[in-house]
């Protein structure tokens, strides 16, 4: 008898989704580090390598919106400490939207606030296509770094 075939099953657009947040997450930490690959926590202003205690921080959380998950302008460096317990049980929220304000001006960021729960359907060729250019993008952050 021939042994059968395995055939790799596609990933569905959850699998798809949660890949596309670790690389998004990934390369907004690369691309807000130096040259040296040290990047700056945008609620608490330590400073650490962009893979040793930094994480992507999500200002509008990514379980509250399909659409603001994956936007570059939402996501930005944040400890370890700040993203998971400060942002729930500390100052860290506050900090963060000053930052953002700062950043993108108060009426971009009510505009993301509003739209937050919008809901938005994105499919599994959209995650794709994400993914592909964002691991692109990490490519060259790393070669920028000397990562």
């Amino acid at each position: 008898m021939a042994a059968k075939k395995k055939t790799k099953k596609a990933k569905t657009a959850p699998q798809l989704r949660k890949e596309a947040l670790k690389a998004i997450q990934k390369l907004v930490r690369l691309k807000a580090a130096d040259d040296n690959g040290y990047c700056t926590c945008v609620s608490c202003g330590v400073t650490k390598k962009w893979n040793d205690g930094m994480q992507g921080g999500h200002f509008i959380p990514k379980g509250s919106s399909s659409y603001w998950a994956l936007v570059e302008e939402n996501i930005h460096p944040q400890c370890v400490y700040c993203n998971q317990f400060g942002m729930k049980h500390g100052i860290a929220a506050q900090q963060y939207t000053l930052y953002m304000q700062e950043m993108y001006g108060e009426d971009y960021v009510d505009q993301m606030l509003a739209d937050a729960k919008k809901p938005i359907k994105i499919y599994a060729a959209d995650y794709r296509e994400m993914i592909e250019e964002f691991n692109e993008n990490i490519t060259f952050q790393l070669k920028r770094i000397g990562g």
